[in-house]
Parts: C-alpha cells; structure tokens; sequence
C-alpha cells in the first residue's frame, strides 16, 4: 500500500529553522549554518533594513544567499491590533520590497509576535502568502494540518532536548518533520552561540535527514498532496513540477514531476 511518508530523495525526516527580524546577528548564524551544510528560513521586517542593529537592504541578497528571505511584517506590528486593509499594507508591502531584493516571489511569513487570528490569515490569503509560522511550541514532529498556522517543534532554547527525540523517531523509522525557530539575537544576549554549534553538530550529515527551508517544505508536501492515485495503489500521477518519493507496501519510490508510475503489487 501507498503511503505519503517520505521526504525529498526518500528521507524519512526533515530539518528547517526560521529566525526572525533580521538583524546583524545573522550574520553569525548563517556562518554557522553554512559550516554544517544547514537550511534556515530569515522573516524579514523591510522597513528596518539599515536602521540600528538591522541588515542593510544592499548586503541582504548577498547574506542570506542559499537560505529563505520571507515576510514578517513590514514594520514588526502586532497584526491581530490592525485593521484589514492594514493588515494587507503590512504584509504585501514587505513582500514587495523584498522580491526587489531576492528577485524571486516571497509567499511566506512569520507573524509577528506570533500574533494570528482568522482576520490576519484572510489577509495573508490576500496577499498571495501561502505559509504562515506561529510561535506556538509543539514539541512533536508532525506535518502541519495548515500550513498558514504552522506550529514549529521548538524554540532553539529546547533545541538539543528536541533533536535527542527526533533522532531516536528516526531510529523507529518514523516520518518526522523537526522545525527549530528563535532569533539570532538571543544567542548574543544569553551568551550561548555554543546552542547552536551543538545542534548543527548533533544532527547535521545524517543521511536520513532533508536540510531544507521552510518554503522548501511547504512546495514538496504539497506537491506530495497533488499526486494522483489509482484505487488498486497500482498506478501514481504526479501533476506538479516536483519529483516527490513515497513508499509501497515499505520500499522507496521515486515519481517524477509530470509523470505517471506503475508499481509493483503490494506484498501479501
């Protein structure tokens, strides 16, 4: 039988982290993301580039190359406290200056303050976002329901608790989606740059983990929910522009963007 338990090239487990506000602290973090060969998604306040202890609007293509450099409120606001049309103005004008900086569509965003209600996700609909981060703590490792309140795993500051548990579900060969969010300040202010080393050094290479940023995630689940399945779990369409993998009855399979692929009967 078919099941949609695997990540890219058949990883069964996934990391992604999002730090938010971008400030000149990550800087330091990206060097040591970039050391392990990890994946981090920076949300963005645009109308801060330049100002104190912020990313100057000119070095931030270069900074955050090879990482996601999504929403997160053009002016850091609390967006529950605004009303719709502002809302929109706060989000779609961040999104805007930021793609004239990456030159590529920004559709995701964390909410600021972690503030989120039906009003703020409408406008994010509006707006063309189609993730949105929470700060709501899971501490488990699941693919969100919603994407537009995705709830990460946990704050780095439970980050090594966390990892322990996420590769002991990868021993148990259980698919799991593991989301560590913060912001890089913090590490400056409570002194503990080393929480990061540790992390990256405790989960980083392992073979069974995708290393990817959050819009990553997103575009390879949901091509995963496009695909098309006959009802004998013979036959799989996959109509997206992604190869996505699944697994029949435990082995791996590959089915490439555009393509349809038959499979062997499913075992006894």
């Amino acid at each position: 039988m078919i099941e949609l338990n695997r990540f890219k090239d058949g990883k069964i487990g996934a990391v992604t982290l999002s730090y938010d506000d971008g400030t000149t602290y990550d800087k330091q973090l990206i060097e040591i993301l970039d050391r392990y060969q990890m994946k981090a998604t920076f949300h963005i306040n645009s109308e801060f580039f330049g100002t104190e202890g912020k990313i100057p609007a000119d070095e931030a293509e270069e900074i955050f190359r090879g990482h996601e450099f999504p929403v997160h409120g053009s002016r850091h606001r609390f967006p529950t406290q605004l009303p719709p049309q502002n809302i929109i103005y706060e989000i779609f004008e961040d999104r805007k200056r930021l793609e004239s900086i990456v030159h590529y569509p920004v559709t995701g965003l964390s909410y600021a303050f972690g503030d989120v209600n039906e009003t703020v996700i409408n406008g994010l609909k509006t707006c063309g976002i189609v993730y949105g981060r929470t700060t709501h703590s899971t501490f488990g490792f699941r693919i969100p329901n919603n994407f537009l309140t995705w709830d990460p795993t946990c704050h780095h500051n439970d980050c090594l608790t966390c990892a322990d548990r996420f590769l002991s579900f990868l021993d148990k060969n259980r698919f799991s989606l593991f989301y560590v969010w913060g912001h890089a300040y913090e590490f400056n202010n409570n002194n503990n740059w080393d929480l990061i080393e540790e992390f990256c050094k405790k989960v980083h290479g392992d073979d069974r983990v995708w290393y990817a940023t959050n819009m990553e995630i997103y575009e390879y689940i949901e091509a995963v929910k496009r695909l098309v399945i006959s009802a004998d779990n013979r036959m799989v369409y996959n109509p997206s522009a992604i190869d996505v993998w699944v697994s029949n009855d435990g082995e791996t399979v590959k089915i490439p963007a555009g393509a349809s692929v038959t499979l062997d009967p499913v075992r006894g």
